[in-house]
């Protein structure tokens, strides 16, 4: 497992997609499979980034955990924001155009839809989100 620990500022958020990016072409990931990946952690993270420490400093720690054989890889971020489960929030109603639907929610949704697992914990005053995806 690697990991990186960054200041949580939208502005390291090519640093994190190229660390997570290396660990992922080392294991030979597909590209579709690391554009999805991609997607979500620049979700994650941008949410950490903007939400997590109420316009305080703050860090965020990435670990990428992949699994060569299994073609599988887990990524963890952890913060000590404020406690929040973005997976408690309720799904968009797709079924609605933009303008109807409410603002917020439709990244988590795209997290959600596009990993294989997706995970919270609140555990030692941080905010722990996992998500694992299999490109086998």
């Amino acid at each position: 497992m690697k990991e990186i620990v960054l200041d949580a500022k939208v502005d390291n958020l090519p640093q994190v997609l190229s660390f997570v990016d290396e660990e992922l072409e080392k294991a030979e990931c597909s590209m579709k499979g690391m554009m999805q990946i991609d997607v979500a952690v620049e979700e994650i993270f941008v949410n950490v980034a903007s939400y997590a420490y109420e316009g305080k400093e703050g860090n965020c720690k990435i670990e990428v955990d992949v699994d060569s054989g299994n073609q599988y890889v887990t990524i963890t971020f952890t913060d000590e924001g404020i406690p929040y489960n973005p997976l408690a929030k309720e799904d968009p109603d797709v079924t609605l155009s933009a303008e109807e639907r409410e603002i917020g929610g439709l990244g988590i949704f795209i997290v959600k839809k596009s990993m294989d697992k997706t995970a919270y914990e609140r555990k030692d005053n941080k905010n722990i989100f996992s998500m694992g995806y299999s490109w086998a």
